[in-house]
């Protein structure tokens, strides 16, 4: 259940009546979700979502909302944060940070095929192109500072197989990160974790792109690694399935090419985003925050992830 932090319709109510809404007409808590609150609400304007933030530091929030608000105005199908009369977008109830997005069409597909993977591939180069020229900026907080500062702490948890293997993997990826080639790769405000869940599709076609909530600044070819590290693969094993592959990069670089640091850089940097989520998968499952609200995913997934693209990978051309 994702509902961690109750409202009551008169709360609601209360809540909603600065913007310029009309009545609400429906409101239900949504069950899925790991980090926020979130319902639903129907107005007499519309239909939207409505998001209390249960962890997030309320400094970093204005970031993930300016980016969506500037995505959606350039035709990009994701939530579009509603302002009240104020011009606000960002708002407190029961005590938390508060937002209301736009509800945006179609349910998320466990398993995706071909077509889907195109249409994702090709949306996400358009994100890319969109979000170029957005002004705000947010470091990766699960990028490589986190990571070697985390390794030590989880040190006590690993075998000697996996402590070789993050030692190892940590050494080549600060080499990468300060070589002149990882300097050539373009970057903005990415999504960062565009899985399988943070897609809807409706009739075979994306409605829309969700929760921005692990959005930075990064490169737009770690975005790209990342989804392609979970869009494209055999869940069982994390070895890629080609036609799937084929078919996410051909509608990518179909919207936009890639630069040839790029084309050397892929095999780097589907390690770079298969370790960032081992490391906060061990992370949760064996440090977690106080009152964790929810249970941790398997990092074992992301191991053998790992392990298969530091075996070999295919090359781009």
């Amino acid at each position: 259940m994702a509902v961690f932090t109750p409202v009551s319709p008169p709360e609601l109510e209360c809540w909603i009546a600065p913007f310029d809404l009309g009545r609400v007409l429906a409101f239900e808590g949504i069950a899925s979700g790991i980090e926020n609150t979130n319902f639903f609400v129907d107005t007499e304007r519309g239909r939207f979502v409505l998001t209390l933030f249960e962890r997030l530091p309320a400094g970093h929030l204005p970031f993930y909302l300016g980016l969506m608000h500037h995505l959606a105005a350039r035709g990009v199908p994701c939530p579009d944060p509603v302002a009240d009369r104020e011009g606000r977008m960002l708002g407190a109830l029961n005590g938390k940070p508060a937002a209301l997005v736009t509800r945006l069409p179609g349910s998320a597909l466990a398993h995706p095929g071909e077509a889907h993977c195109a249409e994702v591939g090709g949306l996400l180069a358009r994100m890319h192109l969109a979000a170029a020229d957005y002004r705000g900026t947010m470091p990766n907080p699960r990028g490589l500072d986190w990571w070697c500062a985390t390794a030590p702490r989880l040190a006590t948890f690993l075998d000697d197989a996996q402590a070789t293997l993050m030692r190892e993997e940590l050494a080549a990826q600060r080499a990468f990160a300060e070589s002149p080639q990882e300097r050539e790769l373009p970057r903005s405000a990415v999504h960062a974790d565009l899985f399988r869940d943070n897609v809807l599709f409706d009739a075979g076609r994306v409605g829309g792109v969700i929760d921005f909530y692990f959005a930075a600044t990064d490169r737009w070819l770690f975005d790209l690694a990342v989804t392609c590290n979970d869009w494209c693969i055999d869940d069982a094993s994390g070895e890629f399935d080609s036609r799937r592959l084929d078919a996410l990069l051909g509608s990518y670089r179909g919207v936009r090419p890639l630069l040839d640091a790029e084309l050397v850089a892929w095999p780097m940097m589907l390690r770079t985003a298969a370790m960032r989520f081992w490391m906060s998968r061990l992370y949760d499952l064996h440090l977690p925050r106080p009152a964790e609200m929810v249970t941790p995913k398997d990092p074992a997934h992301f191991e053998r992830i790992l392990r298969s693209r530091r075996a070999g990978v295919p090359a781009l051309r």
